[in-house]
């Protein structure tokens, strides 16, 4: 893999910050150094003079996560900014368990897997798009797709190029179709502008609810090595998948170390402590950590620890048990909100089932443009919903659907709520 031709001019003139390396180095020194050694090195803030003395969290279970003393101080202090050494260990573990990437015992200059941490997945996603993304540069992805990524690329200034989708994700035989545009070999000429990389969310895809199978992935990964792009696989929902077993993640087919892999724990364990975790070739996540170490510095320390003293607590086994505890609820709530859209929708809209995540995505019937009628129509019959143009690249074109958000509401909330948009359509007709 030649990873400099995908890399931005930006990126390739970031260089490590000196004092961010040298207090990581430092820090080093210091947690095996004598009593004696006397440091006059850090900028960090003495933390004594810091009004936080004691911490305490109750797990669901009852244990407690408590931080005192030492670890009080180190919880409000600066800390690496590829993340905190503990979390990073588990993490990794983690990842061999659940994808066993071909790229473990690679070579660091041939693709070797690597992790950092981040502040939520999408402050490593906006990172990882300036890394890559030049003015010109040609992208490939799957409408509809987040708004907060087109918000993050569209300044960049690519050339954002749909990939035909379904029910289950991105169709090969229409991403062969685009790609049939250039030769495999155009890849080594620049002035081609052949992808940099595609971008999907392969499961619980938000808003459609879609799921790539792991046919379509292995046709797909087949399809970069041929055109040799990246694949960027923003997973938020992987630990929101309905059914078991769970298709295999393009990270576990990686052979070259052409996969960017982003993870969160917002979805199972908490939103707004914003970690996150990017897994890839170790030169790129080394890029990445440049970009932190000239921007945030590093991820909130105190939610690493909580998150790190959590997972140690449970384990793997005891993550994966409050995953499924997690799951049911989720899938529950989507066979709740696929009951009230039959009752209510049906003949009037239609849906596909969504096999991860929290959304249901619906198209309404005999309607081209649901912008006003979601806006302003179903507020006024106090619906709160979100009108599809927003999740497509050109924002301006009308579009038939919207999406519904099953995670936060009732039963009878559900049920109300599609009763009254079932009124506003037949008014609306």
């Amino acid at each position: 893999m030649n990873y400099s031709r995908f890399l931005t001019a930006t990126s390739k003139a970031r260089r490590r910050n000196p004092i961010r390396h040298t207090g990581e180095k430092h820090m080093n020194i210091i947690s095996r150094a004598p009593k004696t050694l006397i440091s006059l090195a850090p900028g960090s803030p003495n933390p004594n003079m810091f009004p936080f003395k004691s911490v305490a969290f109750t797990v669901e279970n009852g244990n407690t996560i408590q931080f005192e003393d030492e670890m009080i101080k180190r919880a409000f202090q600066y800390s690496s900014s590829n993340g905190i050494p503990e979390l990073l260990s588990w993490l990794k573990k983690l990842q061999i368990k659940l994808h066993d990437p071909p790229t473990v015992h690679y070579p660091p200059n041939e693709g070797q897997m690597d992790i950092c941490i981040t502040s939520g997945c999408q402050d490593g996603l906006c990172k990882t798009f300036e890394m890559l993304i030049s003015p010109g540069d040609t992208v490939l992805l799957n409408e509809p797709l987040y708004p907060g990524t087109l918000c993050a690329m569209k300044p960049l200034g690519g050339n954002m190029i749909n990939v035909p989708s379904d029910e289950h994700g991105i169709i090969p035989e229409g991403l062969k179709k685009i790609l049939s545009r250039w030769k495999p070999e155009d890849s080594k000429d620049p002035t081609k502008k052949t992808p940099k990389f595609l971008y999907t969310i392969p499961n619980g895809s938000n808003p459609t609810g879609n799921s790539l199978t792991g046919d379509r992935k292995k046709e797909i990964y087949e399809l970069a090595r041929k055109y040799d792009f990246l694949i960027i696989e923003d997973d938020p929902y992987y630990f929101l998948q309905f059914d078991k077993p769970w298709a295999p993640s393009f990270l576990s087919m990686d052979v070259d170390g052409r996969v960017i892999r982003a993870d969160t724990f917002s979805k199972v364990l908490s939103s707004g402590l914003r970690v996150g975790f990017m897994t890839g070739p170790k030169c790129l996540i080394e890029r990445i950590v440049l970009h932190t170490q000239a921007s945030t510095l590093h991820a909130c320390t105190l939610s690493q620890l909580m998150i790190s003293q959590l997972l140690h607590q449970w384990g793997e086994e005891g993550f994966l048990a409050h995953v499924d505890r997690t799951i049911d609820f989720y899938k529950t709530q989507r066979d709740l909100v696929l009951a009230a859209a039959d009752k209510w929708l049906s003949g009037l809209a239609e849906w596909h089932v969504p096999k991860a995540g929290m959304f249901l995505w619906i198209k309404i019937k005999g309607i081209s443009d649901t912008k006003e009628l979601i806006e302003k129509k179903a507020i006024e019959k106090q619906i709160l919903l979100v009108p599809g143009n927003g999740f497509y690249i050109d924002s301006s074109a009308p579009t038939s659907f919207f999406r519904a958000s099953f995670s936060m509401v009732t039963a009878e909330q559900m049920d109300m709520a599609f009763q009254r948009l079932a009124q506003l359509i037949k008014e609306s007709l």
